[in-house]
């Protein structure tokens, strides 16, 4: 299911997207100040954020270079914030996208749906990489244009299939951990890049489709090859 986090200050503005995106089978996360919405994604991935600019704590410029910096999650800036320099302030810190309030919620979801068309993001249980396909149904892996079928260990495969849910969007190994193994595991952490290094040995074949990355002293991501 795809998620979406919503961030905002006022409570009105929260439950009018979480009601409309809901009604389009997303599941939607509320956080009312950019440090919980912060605190919250070094702990959880989402699809995609939609966030308020004036905000306590943590406003959402700041919040906004944050998430830039730490991968590629779709932003889509709601705010009363509506002249020219505000606007071209939120696209130099890396939203994809702005509406003013008061909004149409119709056109909102419009514009969410086309950011995650854009970005390529899973909504389904099939994830297509070049011409890797992974089927969380079945836990199958297909290879190639006559779709060779092909098995991954069980963690391998969640570890794979959970990076390429959310292609360009950075996973701390902790976040993997929670993710993939629970919170009640008590291992290494460096079963993750152990379970990393297997995975770019089966798939060096297919560096033209995808690769993941790793991004020294925070984690990983995967990049597809056209990005």
């Amino acid at each position: 299911m795809t998620t979406v986090m919503v961030v905002d200050d006022e409570g009105h503005i929260r439950e009018l997207v979480r009601l409309y995106l809901e009604d389009e089978g997303m599941e939607v996360v509320e956080q009312s100040d950019g440090e919980a919405a912060w605190a919250h994604m070094m702990r959880q991935a989402v699809d995609l954020v939609v966030l308020d600019v004036m905000m306590p704590r943590l406003d959402g410029w700041e919040l906004c270079r944050r998430i830039r910096e730490t991968g590629d999650v779709p932003i889509l800036m709601i705010t009363a914030k509506g002249e020219p320099t505000d606007r071209i302030k939120g696209f130099r810190l890396g939203t994809d996208d702005y509406l003013v309030k008061p909004f149409d919620p119709v056109e909102m979801v419009l514009r969410v749906k086309a950011l995650l068309k854009r970005y390529k993001i899973a909504t389904s249980q099939t994830i297509r990489l070049g011409d890797v396909l992974l089927d969380k149904k079945s836990y199958l892996v297909e290879l190639g244009s006559d779709r060779q079928a092909a098995t991954l260990p069980m963690k391998e495969f969640e570890l794979l299939y959970t990076l390429a849910s959310y292609p360009g969007q950075l996973f701390t190994r902790d976040m993997l951990i929670r993710r993939i193994w629970g919170m009640d595991y008590d291992g290494d952490e460096r079963t993750v890049d152990t379970h990393i290094k297997r995975l770019r040995e089966k798939f060096a074949g297919h560096a033209g489709a995808f690769r993941i990355v790793t991004l020294r002293g925070l984690g990983y991501r995967l990049e597809l090859a056209d990005d």
